[in-house]
This record gives structure tokens, C-alpha cells and sequence, in this order.
């Protein structure tokens, strides 16, 4: 009997019996000689079945291995180069765990994949396409990535509520639900949670599910994503985006580094994320309204950014471009304003390359108590819901802020993915909650 092993450790196990459990992922015959793809969620095997070096109760079990079929496979492993594990298995022994029946995505997976409509309301089962195996993987290496940077660099991890009474940046996108008599929303971002953990901590983050009730369609939108935020004590704006532009560089480093099977299964070109180094080019919103005057766009100061402004802004750098110092009044209440010209905000956004748009969004907080009051008004927000918030401004304020990066566009321009909606594993979508 073989050890049971995973199909990723099979390179340390050259000349040995051993046990595969996994599933059926494609096969095929060529007379005497039959060929078993087999995946087990570590990767994926070519298993061989030869007429005559397996017993016939096996190899007459080939027809019931259809796609899907959950098996557990015993056999010899040996080296071959052409693999994409760089070995094979040569069986001697096939058992059938669970069968499988009109498998409902084609066998021809890698090429003929139907259209997308087809496939959501089987996301379950669309999460087991090669090219979905890969792009999680590369999420689950993103997801770390974030977690080793900040770690390395001190900060601590403190989560923030999912479920809070008041707005972060205005009513028009919450989700409202009911809390006990009370009005609650999904959160749309943890950031002001982080304001006061980090005035305990220096530096802390959050990573979780926001919600944005945004009635939107367009490829770079869900209305449930991940986003992780870090507040960080006595930063001003220059250090904030310092901090996420090292973010981006480490997390495409470690993609790099660890996932150049699933880059390649993904026919992502890598040499556009090879050039994804430190510093990020830095451009004021002033100067972008005039670049897309120039490319076209009828545009005027004080307007924000659409998704095709954004592309035009990026198409012209290899790297993130980071646009800075925005109009204080498309911006949200609790970012400062410029002391060298209280019209603009010093807020900041990182484009991503490649026709990607925002990735990142962030600013140096407003810590002066009055100002924060005022601008609560300006904004028709209940102050009664911010007085924790502003008790942050009463007790040791201190010039601080941080940034949220949005990981589904980040793992979208990363994998070089046409919709958001690949990139997370249940999609919540315009119109669309199931599964």
C-alpha cells in the first residue's frame, strides 16, 4: 500500500508507492493505455493505466471515472519533465468514492468555458476549474502577503464591526438593517474603528468584508468585497502613501516569488508585474485634470474620477500612479484639509495599471475637534452617532491617518482578470446573492 501524500509533495517522492485522494479532473485513451488527470486541490496529476501492469478491475473502471468522480488512486510515482507536476504516477489500483454525473461545465475547461451567466448560479462548482484553483491560490498568497507586511512592520491587528450605527462616508450606499428597534448598517469600512485602536497601538489594520449598497454593473464593482485598513499615529500624508506603495510592491513580490505555475495558468504576462517597483510615480488632481483635458475628456476642477478617467490616467504609467491632494468637496468628512489651500484635501488614490482603476484610497485624518464638528454639519451627519469619534479629538489628538486597499481589484489586476467577480469565491452582485 502506498502513503497517502499530496499531489504537491510528489517531486520529494520519486521511485515510491503512493496514495493520491482527489477527483477526476479530465481523461483520456489511447488504446492500451489510459491517462487520468487527477486533482486534489494541491495541484493537479497525469496518472497513467497500462493494459496489463494493473489488474483488469481497474483498468475497466476508466469509463465510470467521469469528470468530477471522486477517486483514490495508488501507484508508482516517476519523474517526467513534460508534466506539469514534473511527475507521473503509473497505477495499480483504483477506488471510486464518489460518482459523478453530467458534470454541468465541459471538459474542455481551459477553452470553452461558457459564458459567465452559465456559470455563476454554479459558482460552487466553477470553483473547481483549473483557472479558478489558480486564482484563488493567488488570493490566498495576496491575503498573506498583506498580513507578513504590516507584521514586519509592527502593526497590530485589531478587527473592526461589521454592524454600526452610523454612516462612514454618507447614507446613499449602506445597507440598513434593523437593531432591535435601532437602525444599523453593513459596514462600509472599518477605518474610523482604526482611528481609535490606533491611538492605542500606533499602528494597527483591519482586513474583512465592507459592504456598498451601489447600484452598479460595471466590471470592477461587488457589493460585498474585502479591504484591509491601516491607521497609523502621528502619519501625515507623504508616510501614508509611502506605506501603501511598499503594500503593493511586497504583495506583487510574493505573488512573483511563490505562483508562477498559477501566473502561467492564467496566461497572466508577468513582465508587466516584473516592473512594479518603488517609487510610484506622484501626480496632484490638479495636474490630472489637465492631462485629461489634453487626452479629451471634458472634465472640470472639482469633478471626481469615473472608470474611464481612471484608465486614461493610468495608460500612461507602467507602475500605480498615485493622485494626490483631491477637492476637499468630492471627499469625505474626516479627511483634513491642506493648510497650503483649504480647497483640497489631503487625500490621496493609487491607480493601478493597466485600465485597473482605484485600488487604493486614502488621507491624512482631520484631528482638530472644531473643524471635525463643523464638518460633521457640513455633511448633515448625526453628531450624536461620531461622539465616540470625536472623543478621539478630545482626549490627545495627534496628526494621524491611513488608507484602505480594496483586495478583489487588487487580485483582478494582479491575475489580469476581466470582472471582480472572478476574483472572490461567492460573488455579491447587482441582482445576485445566490449561492
Amino acid at each position: 500500500m502506498g502513503k497517502f501524500v499530496y499531489i504537491s509533495e510528489l517531486k520529494e517522492k520519486i521511485g515510491e508507492e503512493v496514495e493520491i485522494r482527489g477527483w477526476v479532473y479530465n481523461k483520456r485513451s489511447s488504446g492500451k493505455i489510459r491517462f487520468i488527470i487527477v486533482r486534489d486541490g494541491s495541484g493537479y496529476l497525469q496518472c497513467v493505466m497500462a493494459k496489463g501492469q494493473i489488474e483488469d478491475q481497474y483498468f475497466d473502471l476508466f469509463d465510470d471515472l467521469t469528470l468530477e468522480t471522486s477517486v483514490i488512486v495508488q501507484g508508482k510515482v516517476r519523474e517526467d519533465v513534460r508534466a506539469p507536476e514534473g511527475v507521473e504516477v503509473d497505477l495499480n489500483f483504483v477506488k471510486i468514492i464518489g460518482p459523478s454525473e453530467n458534470f454541468p461545465i465541459p471538459k474542455v475547461r481551459e477553452d470553452n468555458i461558457p459564458d459567465p451567466g452559465v456559470l455563476l448560479p454554479i459558482r460552487h462548482l466553477w470553483l473547481r476549474t483549473r483557472r479558478q484553483w489558480a486564482i484563488m491560490r493567488i488570493r490566498h498568497t495576496i491575503e498573506k502577503a498583506i498580513h507578513d507586511y504590516y507584521d514586519n512592520l509592527g502593526f497590530i491587528r485589531i478587527d473592526s464591526p461589521i454592524l454600526t450605527p452610523a454612516a462612514c462616508e454618507g447614507t446613499t450606499t449602506l445597507f440598513e438593517t434593523d437593531y432591535f428597534g435601532e437602525k444599523a448598517y453593513l459596514s462600509q469600512s472599518g477605518q474610523l474603528y482604526q482611528e481609535a485602536t490606533c491611538m492605542a497601538h500606533g499602528k494597527t489594520y483591519c482586513f474583512g468584508p465592507t459592504f456598498r449598497a451601489e447600484k452598479s454593473k460595471t466590471r470592477r464593482h461587488l457589493m460585498e468585497f474585502w479591504m484591509v485598513e491601516p491607521e497609523i499615529a502621528y502619519a501625515e500624508l507623504p508616510e501614508v502613501m509611502e506605506n501603501a506603495e511598499g503594500l503593493i510592491v511586497y504583495i506583487v513580490e510574493q505573488v512573483l516569488n511563490t505562483r508562477q505555475e498559477e501566473l502561467k495558468i492564467l496566461d497572466r504576462n508577468i513582465t508587466k508585474l516584473e516592473k512594479i517597483k518603488k517609487p510610484f510615480p506622484r501626480i496632484s488632481y490638479t495636474e490630472v485634470i489637465e492631462l485629461l483635458k489634453k487626452k479629451g475628456f471634458n472634465i472640470e476642477w472639482g469633478e471626481d474620477f469615473g472608470g474611464d478617467e481612471e484608465t486614461a490616467i493610468s495608460e500612461d504609467y507602467e507602475t500605480p500612479v498615485i493622485v494626490h491632494r483631491y477637492p476637499a468637496k468630492i471627499k469625505a468628512f474626516y479627511m483634513k484639509r491642506d493648510p497650503e489651500n483649504p480647497d483640497l484635501a489631503l487625500a490621496m488614490d493609487i491607480l493601478a495599471p493597466e485600465g485597473y482603476g482605484e485600488i487604493v484610497g486614502g488621507s491624512q485624518r482631520e484631528d482638530d475637534i472644531e473643524t471635525l464638528i463643523q464638518r460633521i454639519k457640513e455633511f448633515d451627519l448625526p453628531q450624536e452617532a461620531f461622539e465616540w469619534y470625536l472623543d478621539l479629538r478630545r482626549y490627545g489628538s495627534v496628526p494621524h491617518g491611513g488608507y484602505g486597499l480594496g483586495l478583489e481589484r487588487t487580485i483582478a489586476w494582479i491575475c489580469g482578470l476581466k470582472h471582480v467577480r472572478e476574483t472572490i469565491p461567492f460573488p455579491r452582485m447587482l441582482e445576485r446573492i445566490y449561492p
